[in-house]
C-alpha cells in the first residue's frame, strides 16, 4: 500500500508518497506564500492526481484538530483551515479515504513508531517553527486532551505578564526562530525576508553581540518552558523538532544553555527530521484503517 502523505505548514508544504511501513518512498516540497490555505489545497491535489498508485491519504497539520472527524477548529497560521471539515472535503474530491492529526502529534507518533521513543512510556515532543507546537504520550497514550488541544506548548509563558496583551509573553512569541529574526533584523535596521536563522547563528559562533545576547535569550525562554515541562510531567526524554535541530551544533549549544536550569539530560532531537510529519501521519492512518 501507498499512501500520498503531506505536512503542512505556514511556509511549505511537504508532501511524500510512503508505504505502509514508513518508507519515504518519494517527497516534494512547495513554498507557501502568507499561510495560504487554497494554495495548500490545491497543491494536495494536485500531488495526489500525480500519484494514482496511492490508495489514501495522511495529513499532518497546525492547530486544534480532531483526529477522528478530521475537522479542524483552529488552523494555527492557515487561517483558512479554521472550522474547516478537511477530511470530508478531501474525501469527496479525490474519492481516497484520508486521515489527518496535529502536527506535533505527527511527530510524536513518527518517534513512537520508529525513532528515539519506541520502548519510552512517557516522553514529550517540542517543535520550534513558525509556533512553537508540542505534543503528550503519557503512560503508553497520546494525549489529546478534552478538546484536542492539548500540547500546546507555545501558549506557555516565558516570563510574568505585564500591562501588554499576555500573549506577548508566550513562547510562541519569544522562542521561534522566526522571532528571533525579528529582532535582529530590527537591530540591523532591515526587513524581516533579509535576515536568516543560519545567519545569526553563524554570526553567534563567530561571536557577534548582538547575536550573541539575541540568542541567550532565545535559549532562556526555551528553557523556562522546558524546565516547566519536566516538572510537570516528568518525562523520560523531551525530543526537539523543527528544521532549527539540523543545524550541526545546535543540540550540544542547547544543552550547554539548558544546564542552567539543570535539565539539560532531558533534551534530544528527533530522528527524522523534516520527515518526521509525513511518517507520524501514516502511522495515524494506519491506525485509523487498521481493518
Amino acid at each position: 500500500m501507498k499512501i500520498a502523505a503531506f505536512d503542512i505548514g505556514g511556509t511549505a508544504l511537504k508532501m511524500g508518497v510512503v508505504d505502509e511501513h514508513g518508507e519515504l518512498l518519494e517527497k516534494g516540497k512547495c513554498p507557501i506564500s502568507d499561510s495560504d490555505g487554497e494554495q495548500i489545497l490545491a497543491a494536495i491535489e494536485a500531488w495526489i492526481a500525480a500519484h494514482p498508485e496511492c490508495t489514501g491519504v495522511a495529513i499532518s497539520a497546525p492547530g486544534y484538530v480532531n483526529p477522528h472527524t478530521g475537522y479542524i477548529e483552529m488552523g494555527g497560521a492557515i487561517r483558512r483551515f479554521d472550522n474547516f471539515a478537511i477530511k470530508a472535503w478531501l474525501e469527496a474530491r479525490c474519492g481516497l479515504p484520508v486521515a489527518i492529526e496535529n502536527d506535533a502529534n505527527c511527530v510524536l507518533l513518527a518517534e513512537r513508531w520508529q525513532g528515539k521513543a519506541t520502548e519510552m512510556a512517557n516522553f514529550l515532543v517540542l517543535t520550534i517553527g513558525t509556533g512553537i507546537g508540542g505534543a503528550i504520550f503519557c503512560n503508553n497514550q497520546l494525549v489529546h486532551g478534552a478538546r484536542f488541544r492539548a500540547g500546546e506548548f507555545g501558549y506557555m509563558q516565558t516570563s510574568r505578564p505585564g500591562s501588554r496583551d499576555v500573549r506577548r509573553y508566550t513562547m510562541n512569541e519569544n522562542c521561534t526562530l522566526r522571532v528571533l529574526r525579528y529582532r535582529y533584523a530590527q537591530h540591523l535596521g532591515k526587513s524581516l525576508d533579509e535576515v536568516t536563522g543560519e545567519e545569526i547563528f553563524d554570526r553567534f559562533d563567530a561571536g557577534d553581540a548582538a547575536c550573541q545576547r539575541l540568542v541567550a535569550e532565545f535559549f532562556n525562554g526555551l528553557g523556562t518552558g522546558l524546565y516547566n515541562l519536566v516538572n510537570l510531567f516528568d518525562p523520560q526524554t523531551i525530543l526537539i523538532g523543527g528544521g532549527i535541530v539540523e543545524r550541526p551544533g545546535f543540540l550540544a549549544l542547547m544543552r550547554e544553555h539548558l544546564a542552567w536550569f539543570g535539565i539539560a539530560d532531558y533534551i534530544d532531537t528527533v530522528s527524522h527530521g523534516n520527515d518526521a510529519g509525513l511518517i507520524g501521519a501514516v502511522y495515524h492512518f494506519n491506525q485509523q484503517y487498521k481493518q
